[in-house]
């Protein structure tokens, strides 16, 4: 028993150290920074659209509601449903959306354009 509970021991220090290092290599690959700085900045550009919607949009809207947005609710029994709050955040989703579609289609076209050069230089040298 105290034979097999030193080998667990030591097989767990083992499989630590294996994994704390299998996840640095990990974490430093370059995918990983780029993927972790386009969420930092996507973070970012998310409180720049819920501003927009919410300093902006919402307000031109409650000109035509005649109220804020924001605070467009339903009263049922007593529990209170935020629906203008509800309204705003898809407004935020449909235009974060919309940036990241354009985004991932210029990437798609730059991507195409640099292929096809790649293609034209091949022939070329052959």
């Amino acid at each position: 028993m105290v034979l097999y509970y030193h080998n667990y021991i030591t097989e767990r220090k083992i499989g630590l150290k294996t994994f704390f290092k299998e996840f640095k290599e990990f974490a430093l690959k370059g995918n990983v920074m780029t993927l972790a700085v386009g969420m930092i900045i996507g973070l970012a550009f998310q409180n720049v659209v819920s501003s927009l919607t919410d300093n902006i949009i919402s307000p031109i809207i409650g000109i035509f509601v005649g109220q804020n947005f924001d605070s467009l609710a339903l009263t049922i029994r007593g529990a209170t449903i935020m629906y203008g709050a509800f309204i705003t955040a898809v407004v935020d989703f449909f235009i974060l959306a919309f940036i990241v579609f354009l985004i991932v289609k210029a990437m798609n076209r730059l991507m195409a354009a640099e292929k096809t050069v790649a293609e034209d230089v091949k022939e070329n040298a052959e």
